[in-house]
Parts: structure tokens; sequence; C-alpha cells
């Protein structure tokens, strides 16, 4: 087995075959992807059924970090991505950016944990691509993955089915995965131990639509956090939500992380959370549903949508702890780059 990352490993040549045989299908090759085709030729769904698909790329530095690594991220991201739609998702494509001279042991590492995700979640990875880029040129490894889902009939979900009275739920605490990711990159050391909460929470949005068949939207608060959510909610819908800080879950080590360096936690990264929009009369019904969980035990209503004021157009504001009411805006450029 070779040690590093060579350019031969991305020449179509028996290097790269080497590299396939001994990482990609050692970690999770099954018959889909044993095939070897340049495309995974795969069950149709059902009639009635439709297929939801999305895809997303992965550059996080460091690629290591406490919870997870660049490969958890890129199932996480993806499946989640796609169980938005209300879909199931099955199937994951895998490009990966190599660049020469990348440790072969963090690759099978990185590999390895991709395979376990994928078990957690339901998912197969059953095809893919590798590049290998001159040293310098590629910062370690950079991930696409793409995914496809099955969305059943009758399952319809969109940020602009938001309706006045319904219910904003979140599934835990917010700002885990950005803080995380900017403590270990600048060396920062808090009283608490930070993990990065990233997850495939597919699952969990099965559970509540089961129990909350009328709910809205789902949407996963990666880049902008849940500021920006809820602003691409409100202006999908042309209506306002107004949320209660008091009822935002955060972890005390993470606001004290925000606090200390200027960030608003409402705009701070995750990667293992779900926003989520209910009719007030399935509100408990999904909060249960999330609680149930093992990603879902800190979740909370915390808000509510409302009617939107023509003259201002759709806001998100935010009810503060002291009683006063702010707008929450949209996060403007990037707050902290390479998060995921």
């Amino acid at each position: 087995m070779d040690e590093k990352v060579m350019l031969g490993h991305g020449s179509g040549g028996s290097m790269m075959k080497r590299i396939i045989d001994e990482v990609f299908y050692e970690a999770y090759g099954n018959d889909e992807l044993l095939q070897g085709n340049d495309a995974a030729v795969l069950p149709a769904p059902k009639p009635g059924e439709r297929l939801a698909f999305s895809t997303d790329s992965f550059v996080v530095t460091p690629q290591f970090f406490p919870g997870g690594n660049i490969g958890r991220l890129a199932i996480c991201g993806t499946v989640n991505d796609v169980a938005t739609s209300g879909a199931r998702p099955l199937y994951l494509s895998c490009g990966f950016i190599l660049e020469e001279g990348y440790p072969m042991a963090d690759l099978k590492r990185i590999c390895s944990t991709m395979a376990e995700t994928a078990r957690e979640a339901g998912v197969r990875l059953v095809t893919g691509d590798t590049k290998v880029v001159n040293r310098g040129h590629g910062d370690g490894v950079f991930i696409n993955t793409a995914g496809v889902g099955v969305v059943p009939e009758g399952v319809s979900l969109g940020g602009e089915q938001c309706k006045p009275g319904d219910k904003v739920l979140v599934s835990g605490t917010l700002g885990d995965h950005g803080i995380t990711v900017m403590s270990c990159r600048e060396g920062l050391s808090f009283s608490a131990d930070l993990q990065s909460d990233a997850a495939p929470l597919n699952h969990l949005i099965a559970e509540v639509l089961a129990v909350a068949p009328n709910t809205r939207c789902f949407r996963d608060p990666t880049r902008g956090g849940l500021a920006s959510t809820l602003n691409e909610f409100a202006d999908q819908a042309q209506v306002d939500i107004t949320i209660e800080e008091d009822s935002v879950p955060v972890k005390d080590a993470v606001r004290g992380a925000c606090e200390m360096l200027g960030y608003d936690v409402l705009q701070v990264a995750n990667e293992g959370k779900m926003v989520c929009v209910v009719p007030a009369d399935e509100a408990d019904a999904a909060l249960g549903a999330m609680r149930a969980n093992k990603y879902g035990v800190d979740a909370a209503i915390i808000g509510e949508v409302g009617e939107m004021q023509p003259e201002r157009g759709p806001k998100v504001y935010l009810r503060t702890a002291f009683g006063g009411k702010r707008i929450l805006d949209m996060l403007v450029g990037e707050q902290l780059p390479r998060i995921c």
C-alpha cells in the first residue's frame, strides 16, 4: 500500500486502480460500485414517486476536528440536503480532489468515516471520481458528494409554504460546528469541550413527518446559520418571522465564544441541525418526535410566522430577553471561510 498520494494516483492507470481498490472499494464497496462502470444503474422509483437530487462540495480546514472530519461532513451535508425535500436518501456519489503528497493514512481514515456515516444514514456510495493535483495546489483533499433520494407520493415541502400562525422549530443547540472548527483553526481553548454537530438527519426528518404530515419545510442552517435560513423562508413565502431569544438553544461555551469573538451565534454555521416550520396544531407532535431522536434532544419551538407588512417587505425579528425587538438580518459576506 502506498504511503502518500502521488500524481499517478489520478492518472487513470494502475496507480489509480490501486487507490480505488485499496482505499475506496475497501471502505464502501458495494454491488453497484464494484461494477466499475462510469455510471451507476439504479432501480427506478415506484409510480407517483419523485426523485430528489443535490450536490455539495467540502473544503473545510482543518480536515479533522472534534466530532468529525471532512468525510463525515461530506456525507451528512448531502444526505441532509436531500432529506429536506422530504425524500428518503438512497445513493451518493463522491468525487475526491487530492493533493500530491497527501498521507494515504489520512485518506483511509476519511473514507472509513464516510463509510460509517453512510451506514448510519442508510445510504450507499455507488459511484465516484478521483483527481490528483500538484503538490501545493490542493490543500490536501477536497470532496464533492451528490445524492439521490425518493420523495414519497403526496409529500411536498418548501419554504414558500410557510403561513402566518405556523411555528418555527430547531432540532438542537446552534453554533456548535462553526465555533469548534474556528477554535481548532485558531488554536483557541475553552473551558468546556466543544464538538462539531455534524450528523445525518434524514431519520429525524422522517420521524417528524410521520407525526406532523402537514409540515411546511425543513432546512439545515449551515453557512449563514439560523438567521440566513429564516430570511430565506421569509422571502420565499413573503411573510414575517419572529423568534424568541430565550427559546433558542445555545450551549454556554458557544455563547461565550461568540461574545468574545464578536460573532452573532444566530449567524454561525451548523452541520447537524434542522430548522422546521409546521402548523401550530402539529408543533408539539413535531417537537416530541425531534426530542425522541438522539440528534434532537435539545429541540425547541423558537418562534412563529406572521403576516408581512407590505410597506416593509418580509422581515425576520428577534425578540430579546429584555423585551425589545430587532431585525435579524441575513449574514453578509463570509463570516468564517472554509467552514464546510
